[in-house]
Formats: structure tokens, sequence, C-alpha cells
């Protein structure tokens, strides 16, 4: 085994999704340390030996050790693997750098956009740390529940790093655990990003008993506004039929698994937005990624009809039947793209 995969590795990060994370590595033999900001719920997982609020079913392997320091989650460690919600990001960055050294290198399993300047999550990180930091991200359609129970799953991990994310791919590896590399950190993260607000515009259309067709039509239109978002940031174009594109997509719009799906679902349905946040009773990113995706829309001067649908049904009170109706009334250009 390669040197620094013996190494232990850090996630910081103690929701549903770092949790199963963190059980995948320490089920394929790596010593973790799982740290997170609620020390009352540490202090819990520390004695029952389970994540009791988020995966309760699934006991912690001997070489999973809660910490309640971050200083001590970090000893011993070079390969961080930070899963907070997007808006926490550039807190936790910027918290590392008096701990890291050279020898540090950082990986996500966060999808967002930085919540004061939209920028994509690997420039925050480069902003913060600079440029000589070893970065990947993890992401593909990939719901913790599933993760946590072993089964099949396959995710893109595009890293700045060759060396970086070979050992990444050794470490998270294993029979129904498989990743696809890429050096599209940008494209990646935006996929990220658009799938969560398309998966309210399917929950919104479902909401409303728009039909199979309606939904399948918008998913593949929404695709083609995240393919002309791709090229105008500069992404790989390839990205968008990835694992994390096409892939994650199709698995957060359709399945009621996904709190952004669901909470679409409530608004076609009649329920306000405020309402809707209360009862799904976790992040929404989905909510706060269609003001930003609005937002690189103007910046690229984008047509992005989709994303403003959601963005106005979200924040500016227009009705989903009126959305609805605003969509199908629009003039084709009979063009994919």
């Amino acid at each position: 085994m390669n040197e620094q995969i013996k190494l232990p590795m850090t996630v910081i990060g103690a929701g549903s999704w770092g949790t199963a994370l963190a059980l995948l590595l320490a089920r394929n033999g790596n010593t973790v340390h799982l740290w997170g900001h609620d020390r009352d719920d540490l202090l819990m997982m520390q004695k029952q030996g389970v994540n009791s609020r988020y995966l309760p079913d699934f006991l912690f392997p001997e070489n999973l050790h809660v910490k309640l320091e971050l200083v001590e989650a970090l000893h011993g460690v070079r390969d961080i693997l930070i899963v907070v919600p997007s808006t926490a990001f550039h807190a936790v960055i910027s918290r590392l750098v008096p701990l890291m050294t050279k020898k540090h290198r950082i990986v996500w399993g966060t999808k967002g956009l930085d919540a004061e300047s939209c920028e994509t999550l690997d420039r925050v990180a480069q902003q913060v740390l600079g440029h000589h930091v070893s970065l990947a991200v993890l992401s593909g359609p990939s719901f913790a529940s599933e993760v946590a129970q072993g089964l099949p799953t396959a995710v893109t991990l595009a890293s700045n790093d060759e060396a970086f994310a070979d050992e990444l791919v050794a470490r998270f590896s294993n029979d129904t655990f498989r990743l696809y590399k890429s050096n599209d950190l940008m494209g990646v993260e935006l996929c990220g990003v658009m799938k969560n607000v398309l998966a309210i515009a399917a929950g919104i259309c479902d909401g409303l008993k728009l039909g199979a067709n309606a939904r399948s039509a918008l998913l593949t239109r929404g695709m083609a506004e995240l393919g002309r978002l791709l090229q105008a940031a500069g992404g790989d174009s390839r990205t968008l039929m990835s694992l994390a594109g096409f892939g994650d997509i199709i698995l957060t719009c359709t399945t009621n698994q996904s709190r952004n799906r669901r909470f679409g679902l409530m608004i076609g349905a009649g329920i306000s937005v405020a309402a809707a946040v209360e009862k799904i009773g976790q992040v929404v990113e989905g909510y706060v990624n269609a003001s930003q995706l609005q937002r690189l829309a103007k910046k690229y001067e984008l047509d992005m009809p989709i994303v403003n649908a959601v963005y106005r049904i979200l924040e500016q009170h227009l009705s989903p039947k009126d959305a609805a109706a605003e969509l199908l009334s629009r003039k084709s250009t009979g063009r994919w793209g």
C-alpha cells in the first residue's frame, strides 16, 4: 500500500453524507477521524458508536474515530475530506489555514457555490489556501443511505493533481463504489449546482401533474442550459454527460429521496416556499443555488429560462402554473443547444 494511503484521513462534516463517506473509508481499511461543528452530536456519536441523528442503522467500525476538536482530528493526517453545506465551505477552509502545512491535500463532497461570490469551491479553496494545494471534488449520483448500505455507486472524482486523484481512488474504491477521474473541477461543480435547481423544477412539474412527457422535456432542456453554462464558464463539454452531470441529474430529478425534488413537489402542489423549507427540515441547496445560477446567467449573458423560472417562483412569488405557461409559450428555436 502507498505510504500516504496508510495515513489516517480526516472527514469534516458529520451529517448524512459526511458520515456515509467516513463509513465507506473505514470499511475500506482507512483509519478515519470524523469531526463536525455540533459538539453534542459528536459526544453522542462517541458514546453510541453510531450517528443516530442521520444514519442510525450503521454502527461505526473500530477504525472510525469521532474527534471533539478539529486540531485533534487533523493529527497525523495528510488528506482532508470536507463534507459541509456550501454556505459553510469558506468558513471551514479559512479555519483550516493556520492548521495546515504544505503536505496537506483537500477533497470535498460539498455541492454548491460560494454564498457571497458565486465562485466554484475550487476557486474559493485556491483563493484561501493558495494555488499550490492539491485539490479534488467528489460528485455524482450518490444518496448517503445507499452508500452506507454498500449498494452499488459510481461517482466522478475531479482533481488538479493526478497522483492525489489516484490515491483517492485507492482509498474510496471497493466492489460497490467506483470512481471515474476528471480534471474538470469547475465543470463538475457547476453540474452539482445545476442538478439541484433542475430537481426543484422536476418536482414542481410533477407537483403540477404535468406528466412524464413534460418532465422529460424539462430535464432535457435543462441539460441544454447546463451545456451552455459549462461552455461559457470554461468547463469541459464532456462533463455534461459524466456521472457528475447527466448521472446526478437522473438521480436527483426522478427520485423522492432528493430533498430538492421533494421541495419542488410541495411547491408544485401549492405549498408555500417557507412552509416547504420547514417541512423538509434540512438544507435545500437548490433554493440558494437558483439565485446563484441566475447571477451566473447574467454574468455570462446566457439564456437559461428554466433556471429563471425556478428563481422567480422561489424569490419573486411567480406561481408555478404561470411559470409553466411561460415556458410552454416561449418561441421554439428548433435547436438542441
